[in-house]
């Protein structure tokens, strides 16, 4: 049996990419495509917010040429590809002319022509829409934030708003972009960046999606379980996108992560143990530490631990213990959460003013998945055995800050009419909201 291989991104799949792959079918017996994963596209300097990796995938196989699709995911994977799969000529179009010629000394390599007249490149050209965002709230994150935006495609920044006019104007040259109150804000704009402290999210957020505005808020969502299904309510009613914009559930390699794991690469998931810590003293942590801030290490940081043992152990815990040390303003600067699950338990650590290890650990029946501090920027991560030599290491590109990807995620959502997004559901933001309003009613809680 002679075995083809061809590779491509396969964005709004056109006539182009049936041609290509049929003619790379007709080579031989059985075709093998390899479809991009969602990754920052180097030579534009920007995010596709098209078609995502599994809409790509679909779409390829509709088209009835292909025997079998896989990912690619790293540089130089072709060659592993072209040697694990036995292949014996690589195709790819004609555009690509000579720059493959490499892969010759492991199997023939056939140039097809392509369709002229076509591309995903013009396609997107022609069906251009931009999402105009504005940024509410101009602290350290909105900082990080607003550059970001000129990362992904089809997103700009009309509009800023902060309750300060001076933290508005030192984040933009541009003095036509701030806006003088909330409400003129949300007049302007297609969608609202919400990065304000987290008691302004629920009425800012519910203001916004009444007005018919999609929302991308910043982690937590809110701190209440009611507050969380009143707001995602709202969005679906009104068919409108709101994302929690937890960075680390947008982030290429994590996503991997949860995908290795959930395909049973370790076998079942027996625990989960998750931390994370910041050790920069009180004097730059005023607002974090702030209790009429909502401030506190679960607060601020509790849905990134919570994200890897919700997206791999389910929202139906059995129930959570609490541990907090506070401190004289009643706030804590250290909790211990000890999650039990059906047949797993997880636990999570918090530190703002004490220090931990950051790691995140994932046991199963057959092996282990280590990810190293800071295990929520993830870009390495190791699945480990018994055996030693079945250990594999996973590499990645982490584009600091990484809020690109939770940009690209919700221009999506918006651009491709989805609600909301897989990689962090309602269900599970409303699960994070619950375990915040537990700790806040001080429900199976110890004071350490």
């Amino acid at each position: 049996m002679k075995k083809v291989i061809t590779y491509g991104t396969y964005d709004l799949l056109h006539e182009g990419h049936t041609n290509l792959l049929r003619r790379a079918k007709a080579l031989g017996d059985y075709l093998i495509v390899g479809v991009t994963n969602d990754s920052f596209d180097r030579e534009r300097g920007k995010l596709n917010v098209r078609n995502n990796v599994l809409e790509r995938v679909e779409a390829v196989k509709a088209t009835g040429f292909v025997d079998q699709v896989i990912i690619e995911d790293y540089m130089g994977q072709k060659i592993d590809d072209i040697l694990k799969y036995d292949v014996d000529i690589f195709a790819i179009g004609s555009d690509w002319e000579g720059k493959f010629d490499y892969l010759k000394e492991y199997c023939d390599v056939v140039y097809l022509p392509r369709t002229e007249g076509v591309s995903s490149t013009m396609l997107r050209a022609e069906s251009e829409t931009i999402v105009n965002i504005g940024v509410v709230g101009c602290g350290r994150i909105a900082q990080r934030f607003i550059p970001e935006t000129t990362r992904v495609d089809a997103v700009r920044l009309t509009a800023i708003y902060d309750i300060s006019h001076s933290a508005a104007e030192s984040v933009t040259e541009d003095k036509s972009l701030i806006c003088r109150s909330f409400e003129e804000l949300v007049d302007r704009v297609d969608a609202v960046y919400i990065a304000t402290p987290h008691l302004s999210h629920y009425s800012q957020a519910k203001y916004a999606l009444e007005h018919n505005r999609h929302v991308l808020c910043e982690t937590p969502l809110v701190l209440k379980k009611e507050q969380a299904e009143e707001l995602y309510k709202l969005a679906s009613d009104n068919n409108l996108v709101l994302l929690e914009a937890n960075k680390t559930a947008f982030c290429p390699a994590f996503n991997h992560l949860i995908t290795l794991i959930k395909s049973g690469l370790i076998g079942d998931v027996v625990g989960i143990d998750a931390s994370e810590s910041k050790l920069w003293g009180e004097d730059k942590l005023k607002r974090e530490l702030d209790p009429n801030e909502a401030g506190g290490s679960l607060y601020e940081m509790g849905s990134y631990p919570l994200l890897p043992i919700i997206k791999l152990l389910g929202t139906n815990h059995r129930n959570i213990n609490l541990y907090s040390r506070l401190n004289s303003n009643g706030v804590d600067v250290y909790t211990r959460g000890i999650m039990c699950f059906e047949r797993a338990v997880a636990s999570f650590q918090l530190g703002l003013g004490v220090k931990t290890e950051g790691n995140l650990i994932i046991s199963g029946t057959k092996g282990y998945a280590y990810v190293p501090s800071p295990w929520w920027k993830t870009d390495y991560f190791e699945l480990r055995y018994e055996d030693q030599n079945l250990n594999k290491k996973y590499f990645y590109k982490w584009d600091e800050p990484g809020l690109r990807y939770e940009i690209q995620e919700f221009v999506s959502c918006i651009i491709n009419h989805r609600n909301h997004s897989p990689r962090l559901t309602p269900k599970e933001s409303i699960a994070m909201a619950a375990i915040m309003e537990q700790f806040t009613n001080r429900e199976n809680f110890v004071e350490l």
